[in-house]
């Protein structure tokens, strides 16, 4: 198995006047070359913060206090600041949320790509403004040489994702990380954005690691899921598998509380929602963390660490009802193909 990132151990805290906050706790993962690895949680589950501790973008009162980052083997979190800058765009760039806040509202957006691409490759002015020409050609921006003397406010939503797509992209990057590339954008144009990361993909030959909470582009996108809840991987399998048979309570209620196209106006019922609410990262229970809002806890799950089992190889659950868990989505997909 060739594995361009393996994370192992990770742990990213921010220290406040409150207390610690373990906002990554001991998360182990690894994307393998070519491949799309989808890490998948609700807001404040610890996606973000994972991401940015790969970038070595962490900010105090943040820091990284346990694990590895292997990037091609070479462990980031000793990177010197200098080695990661020479990193940072070159061989792992990143798409960021809102390319609003992203971008820099006083230069053009056709400048902005092409001082990342004199950044890292050392090319005149002109030669620059080339391919950055060329890039925005590439993620279909159309009349790319008029749109690159515009100013971000001057483009649509969608388009300036196109430019920070662009730009992630100009140096040839070999990992791609997109933190919530869709979630400003409507509908159709979440649709285009996908489609064209899934073609670059193949263009450039890359590996991506997909931070999300959108379970229907995780269905689209990605080849493995790593589910986040309170700063740990609770559960980590191929897409297909975990679609088809979740092995956690908290996968099985995402998974619940998708609305179903085939439902709509067909039944009038409530959207299934996941009971309670998201813990404390100051206060969190004893044993699973997902405990107090689970229907299947037994005195077991509030005592002592409940670790990440290993199911089979390719997958893992931090669960010790697991099998119950499972039973029950075969028997809920039994009934939906018999319906």
């Amino acid at each position: 198995m060739d594995n361009i990132l393996e994370i192992k151990g990770l742990s990213t805290y921010f220290h406040t006047r409150a207390g610690v906050v373990k906002a990554v706790d001991d998360v182990s993962f690894a994307i393998e070359r070519g491949s799309t690895v989808a890490l998948v949680g609700e807001s404040g589950s610890g996606k973000s913060v994972t991401s940015l501790s790969v970038m070595r973008l962490v900010q105090p009162p943040g820091e990284i206090v346990a694990g590895e980052i292997l990037f091609n083997g070479k462990d980031l979190v000793k990177a010197s600041e200098a080695a990661m800058r020479r990193l940072r765009g070159a061989a792992i760039a990143m798409i960021f949320q809102d390319p609003m806040t992203s971008l820099n509202p006083v230069y053009t957006v056709g400048d902005q790509i092409a001082e990342a691409i004199r950044q890292h490759e050392k090319l005149p002015k002109s030669a620059a403004w080339t391919k950055a020409i060329a890039m925005m050609q590439r993620v279909k921006i159309p009349d790319a040489e008029r749109r690159a003397k515009d100013y971000p406010h001057q483009l649509s939503g969608g388009m300036r994702q196109r430019v920070m797509i662009a730009m992630a992209l100009s140096c040839n990057p070999e990992l791609l990380i997109a933190d919530e590339p869709t979630t400003a954008l409507d509908v159709t144009i979440q649709a285009e954005i996908l489609e064209l990361l899934r073609a670059l993909k193949d263009d450039f030959e890359l590996s991506m690691l997909l931070i999300t909470h959108d379970l229907g582009v995780v269905a689209e996108t990605a080849d493995r899921v790593e589910v986040m809840y309170a700063g740990r991987i609770i559960e980590d399998a191929p897409v297909r598998d975990l679609f088809h048979q979740p092995q956690h309570p908290y996968t099985e209620g995402l998974l619940r509380s998708v609305p179903k196209l085939r439902e709509v106006g067909l039944k009038r019922r409530r959207l299934d929602t996941i009971e309670g609410t998201v813990p404390n990262l100051l206060a969190l229970p004893d044993g699973c963390k997902f405990a107090p809002r689970c229907a299947y806890k037994i005195a077991d799950c509030t005592t002592g660490e409940i670790p990440l089992i290993s199911i089979r190889a390719d997958r893992r659950a931090r669960c010790i009802r697991y099998d119950a868990v499972g039973d029950e989505a075969a028997r809920t997909q039994t009934r939906k193909q018999q319906a």
